[in-house]
């Protein structure tokens, strides 16, 4: 594989049916089925189909090169995002750069790799008014922080603390400061003074088991906003975020991980048919899908 190659995007027209699909531990909760039909839906692509399967990282190599020349493309979640670097001939820059692969595209050479996770980031928070930010912080350090540390860049941020159960992992540490970004490092419920953005990468089970000082919930001592504050946890479908439902208490513009979702698979779309992504009907397809579980979550409770 060429790293550092530019890899040829997007891919061409082709002829006759087409499949994509989407890959993980879970992905019976997700919702890139939902939002890649609504796109094919929307541009007429009627010979597009997508698909998901569970496949553990063990699995990945095997299951891409049993791939025929029908599947053009596969969206990649956990724990998928650093193996698949062993599947393509070629990664973005970027996916490089944060260590992990989201998106795969066939070409006439096999498989290249890409990240959109950066830009479904930047662009979720964009869509709550944040168009610059200082200091922010990243609960979690695995592959979806390395993907926010350069999506943080794009908006301008300088410093970064990281609340951690543990230690930083090298590699994210490594990617801080090859972006020239000054860090610090906090236990789960210890959260620094001054910050414009929170981004979540941690599952909502994180929340309720890893207690801060004096037993409280981490999210229990989140200050309040400043004027101009978000908060984004890009975790969904793990039940109602513990960090987002406290944002919201405390004043903080709150974005949901399926905002973040939106805006990678769009990109995704547009690497995978070449065509510019129907936003707006994916957004409509995605709101009712997210209104229907929520609405079925509580009937189930009564």
């Amino acid at each position: 594989m060429g790293p550092s190659e530019k890899a040829a995007e997007p891919v061409l027209a082709r002829l006759g049916p087409c499949r994509a699909g989407v890959c993980g531990s879970p992905v019976e909760h997700s919702f890139s089925p939902l939002l890649h039909r609504a796109a094919y839906r929307a541009l007429g692509l009627t010979d597009w189909s997508y698909h998901r399967a569970r496949i553990e990282a063990d699995q990945l190599a095997g299951h891409v090169a049993g791939l025929d020349e029908t599947w053009r493309g596969l969206s990649l979640t956990m724990p998928l995002k650093e193996a698949a670097f062993g599947v393509v001939h070629t990664a973005s820059p970027l996916a490089v750069r944060v260590g992990a692969i989201n998106t795969l595209v066939r070409d006439d050479r096999g498989w290249w790799g890409e990240n959109t996770d950066v830009h479904g980031i930047v662009e979720a928070l964009r869509a709550v008014g944040v168009r610059h930010a200082d200091a922010a912080v990243l609960v979690g350090a695995g592959a979806t922080a390395r993907s926010a540390l350069a999506a943080l860049v794009q908006l301008g941020v300088r410093r970064v603390t990281f609340i951690v159960r543990d230690r930083v992992r090298p590699e994210t540490s490594r990617l801080a400061e090859e972006l020239g970004l000054d860090v610090a490092e906090s236990p789960m419920g210890v959260w620094p003074e001054v910050f414009d953005v929170v981004v979540g990468t941690v599952p909502a089970v994180a929340y309720h088991r890893d207690r801060g000082p004096a037993g409280m919930s981490p999210v229990e001592a989140l200050p309040r906003a400043v004027p101009g504050s978000a908060v984004l946890d890009c975790v969904y479908g793990d039940g109602p975020s513990p960090l987002l439902q406290a944002a919201d208490s405390t004043g903080y513009a709150v974005v949901p991980g399926t905002e973040m979702l939106l805006h990678q698979a769009a990109e995704q779309v547009r690497l995978m048919t070449g065509r510019q992504p129907p936003v707006p009907e994916m957004r409509h397809a995605l709101a009712a899908a997210v209104d229907a579980t929520e609405s079925g979550t509580r009937g189930s409770r009564r």
